[in-house]
């Protein structure tokens, strides 16, 4: 921001500073730690002591949070992470997944006990992770299929460590799977198994971490529903798993439980995914998007699928993306949010519930 003159100041305090999108609704954390929500409601995973969709365009404050730094949603539930390093969790609570053994929903956000440090967060469907500033990970929730990592099949709301990672900088969950980046650029994962997604060669479930084959020098990492995805150093997108919807972008539309390269992306610089769509941000500040795209959450302006890379209309100068279960969000350079895809419960935030197959203007976020 600059002034008249071009004197230089400070941008808001209230400026958008984190965009997370869960199944059916979206959130974002302002500069100031406050954190908005708008959408499907059903479970309180708005966090506004609720349990009433909001449809209006001007989203709720959730309740209580101050001091937020990151998000990180699912259909059900919403973790955040403070500046103290705690962690804070709201929504559906059927399998401990708020980190506490009160097999109730929360609608407004309440401290995981026990974690201090934390430097990043992942929710999977039914589980939640933790990364800590000693790069360990911590788990709980559901662990049906070994999701939690402990060589086990037994859930739990208490947050345990994930034997034998160390040294991670990153982490992704989905339903039933989880991965972690490590420091020296490999990619490990654990979990549900049947598409590939581990990336190991072969689509055996896994309760314990195993690395995915072949990738090496890893930047970010992101998890679709049953497909995984990675970023490299040299601005490469490689990807695994199901590919039924054309999510892996190789152009193909065979499953692979090896990673394979999507096609014709360079110069990547982040990368998220829905359920069943990916989602890469270029250096340029344009948006690419394949998989399915049956509610317009590809932003090419159609309903169909694609198997390699398209546009998303309209974008620029973005920053920061996020994927919903079939809607998709951008964070610009000047603090505006746009949303396209599904709007069924209202998580596009135009104050409407019609599906965008092109970029709208998330409401009521200014001042």
């Amino acid at each position: 921001m600059v002034l008249e003159g071009g004197t230089p100041c400070a941008p808001a305090p209230r400026r958008v500073a984190w965009i997370a999108a869960g199944g059916a609704h979206s959130l974002i954390v302002r500069q100031d730690g406050t954190s908005a929500a708008w959408g499907h409601n059903g479970y309180g995973q708005l966090g506004d002591g609720t349990t009433v969709d909001r449809l209006l365009p001007v989203p709720v404050r959730v309740q209580g949070l101050t001091g937020a730094t990151a998000l990180s949603a699912t259909a059900y539930h919403t973790l955040a992470l403070k500046q103290d390093g705690t962690v804070w969790a709201w929504g559906y609570n059927d399998s401990g997944q708020l980190g506490d053994a009160a097999d109730a929903l929360r609608m407004t956000p309440t401290t995981v006990s026990g974690l201090t440090g934390v430097t990043a967060l992942a929710s999977g469907t039914y589980h939640s992770l933790a990364l800590k500033q000693d790069g360990t990970v911590w788990a709980w929730g559901l662990n049906n299929l070994g999701q939690l990592g402990d060589g086990t099949t037994d859930s739990r709301p208490a947050r345990m460590p994930v034997p034998g990672l160390t040294g991670v900088t990153a982490l992704a969950a989905s339903t039933y799977h989880s991965l972690a980046l490590q420091q020296d650029g490999t990619v490990w994962t654990w979990g549900y198994n049947s598409s590939g997604q581990l990336g190991d060669g072969t689509t055996a479930n896994r309760a314990t971490p195993g690395r995915v084959q072949g990738l090496t020098d890893v930047s970010a990492i992101a998890s679709g529903l049953v497909h995984s995805l990675a970023l490299k150093q040299d601005g490469t997108v490689w990807a695994w798993g199901r590919n039924t919807d054309g999510q892996l972008g190789d152009g193909m539309a065979a499953n692979s439980p090896v990673p394979v390269r999507v096609q014709g992306l360079t110069g990547i610089t982040a990368i998220v995914a829905g359920a069943y769509h990916s989602l890469a941000l270029k250096q340029d500040g344009t948006v690419w998007a394949w998989g399915r795209n049956s509610d317009g959450q590809l932003g090419d302006g159609t309903v169909a699928g694609s198997p390699t890379p398209v546009r998303v209309l309209g974008l620029t100068a973005v920053k920061a993306l996020a994927g919903g279960d079939a809607h998709s969000l951008a964070l610009l350079l000047d603090g505006t949010v746009w949303a396209w895809g599904y709007n069924g419960e209202g998580e596009l935030g135009d104050g409407t519930t019609i599906t965008r197959a092109t970029p709208v203007r998330v409401q009521g976020l200014e001042d």
